[in-house]
């Protein structure tokens, strides 16, 4: 059986978008409609004929609305399997009549814990009668059509207006959509009261996302990929509103999430703009003004820069947009946009411009996941943050007050570099970059190297790491990576410490005049 008949409906929906348009054309089809509560009285109000679950089952609601459609004339009427006798004449001795679609979306529970409500009016909008309905439907969705989100509610009514009823392709597909909602619903409920129980990770850890797009493919053209949104209350990528340009890419969206996440370390009364080029930075620096931090930002390292990400912790205005477009940039994503720098910036159609109202906060807790063969690794978001407290000065030689200013900048950017991870800056800015190398000897060359060549293009003379600190993202375990870093002109370093070898470490920063200072906490990023 392809295309079954449809001559009862129930409709029960807490969004009530398109509601009357949907109910109207069951009614034209001549289509008996139940409903319940809200959705009867806006049903009548718009002048369609509808009947009271109530009526329906003779059965009055009670406990406040807690029990209304949880009765066998409704889930009887959606189980019923229609080319069953034993299930037709069980309709027929119990007065049972047949349910033939369903349109219900669930009490908003996801939005209600958002609202910041308390316990008991989350647990008021979990919905009960509303998914068991939904998986009824679901499960004979050979003979029920069930609709969940009034995206859908065109296309069946088109259908219905052709032949009568619903293929069964479309109930499906409709079903498939059903569970996943019903799925996701769960999830959410579980993940928050996890989070009341004070469970981080319980026996039971359900994921569930929301659809924002299909990407062209993943991080290769072979791959295919696409893009979710969670229930985290998060300014970011998830959130962001784009003004202008193409489709962000798998790779786009994963580079963009990093130099947002990284400028957010930063506080937005001191100008600060990241360059990132795949989802590592090849500059990030301070400055009176955004523009100067940009241009600071680009110096680190100009040839990585081209076709990068920039993300700013400020308005972006028309000066420093002007500055932008003048290098080839995939993205730029920034809290807020003048009309003067979007005007600009739409010179570039290409160029994807987003904007997400706020900073992001880099102490809001989360978990983060990781797919590995067989399962998922979890951990919470590195939401640490080490302060001018909370170090510890090892070196005889105590650094000064730029040094120490420097070493904290670089300490948060280290944070957001692939480990192996080494970082140097000079007054504010990052100077060279080594990342995601398999040992930190290599990792302390190649950002001396990258200062080395920065200065060769902008025409100075010496190493932009001269004067530098340094900053590791987990302790030297040996002597040569700080001995490198002292080569290239570092005059102090930041570092977790922790090594059993740190008393030589220690001593090779005295011996090469280092200020060194130990933060008790490492970052390590893969």
């Amino acid at each position: 059986m392809t295309t079954v008949s449809i001559k009862r409906a129930l409709v029960s929906v807490s969004d009530k978008t398109g509601l009357v348009e949907l109910s109207k054309a069951l009614d034209k089809a001549g289509v008996e409609i139940l409903s319940t509560g809200g959705s009867a009285k806006a049903l009548r109000d718009a002048g369609v004929p509808v009947i009271e679950v109530a009526d329906h089952t003779g059965f009055p609601e009670m406990m406040d609305g807690r029990v209304k459609t949880l009765h066998p004339k409704i889930h009887g009427g959606l189980l019923a399997l229609r080319n069953n006798d034993t299930h037709l004449a069980a309709m027929r001795d119990h007065d049972i009549s047949a349910i033939d679609l369903v349109a219900i979306n669930l009490y908003p529970f996801e939005a209600t814990v958002a609202s910041g409500a308390d316990f008991e009016t989350c647990i008021e909008n979990i919905d009960i009668g509303g998914p068991a309905m939904v998986r009824s439907a679901a499960k004979n969705h050979g003979f029920v059509t069930i609709i969940t989100d009034p995206a859908d509610y065109a296309g069946v009514i088109a259908e219905i207006e052709q032949s009568g009823g619903t293929t069964l392709d479309t109930r499906r597909k409709l079903a498939a959509k059903a569970y996943s909602r019903t799925g996701s619903y769960d999830a959410a409920i579980a993940g928050w009261f996890a989070e009341q129980n004070n469970e981080t990770f319980p026996d039971r850890m359900p994921f569930a996302g929301t659809k924002v797009q299909e990407c062209r493919y993943g991080e290769n053209p072979h791959q295919v990929a696409a893009f979710y949104r969670n229930n985290e209350d998060r300014s970011g990528i998830a959130t962001a509103t784009q003004h202008q340009g193409k489709e962000l890419s798998y790779n786009n969206l994963n580079d963009t999430d990093a130099a947002f996440e990284l400028v957010s370390e930063f506080d937005g009364s001191i100008p600060t703009v990241a360059i990132i080029k795949h989802a590592n930075p090849c500059g990030v620096a301070t400055g009176s003004t955004l523009l100067e931090a940009y241009e600071k930002a680009l110096k680190c390292d100009p040839v990585s820069a081209f076709g990068g990400i920039v993300a700013l912790n400020g308005t972006l205005d028309g000066t420093t947009a002007k500055a932008i477009i003048k290098v080839f940039t995939e993205v730029i994503i920034a809290p807020d946009v003048t009309d003067e720098a979007k005007a600009i910036i739409g010179a570039k159609k290409n160029l994807r411009l987003l904007t997400t109202g706020s900073m992001a906060d880099p102490l809001q807790p989360a978990k983060m996941v990781k797919t590995v063969a067989g399962g998922y690794l979890v951990q919470n978001r590195d939401t640490g943050n080490i302060t001018a407290d909370d170090l510890k000065v090892v070196s005889k030689r105590q650094p000064t007050a730029q040094e120490l200013a420097d070493m904290l900048f670089a300490f948060k950017v280290g944070k957001h570099v692939k480990s192996n991870a080494i970082v140097y800056v000079r007054d504010g800015m990052t100077v060279g970059v080594g990342a995601g190398q398999m040992n930190r000897r290599d990792s302390s060359r190649i950002a001396a190297l990258r200062a080395g060549e920065a200065a060769e293009m902008a025409g100075e003379a010496e190493s932009l790491a001269k004067g530098s600190v340094v900053a590791s993202d987990a302790f030297f375990p040996f002597a040569d990576g700080l001995l490198a870093a002292a080569e290239a002109g570092a005059t102090a370093v930041i570092q977790p410490g922790g090594s059993m070898r740190d008393q030589d470490v220690i001593d090779a920063a005295d011996d090469a005049g280092l200020a060194m200072v130990f933060t008790g906490m490492r970052h390590f990023r893969h």
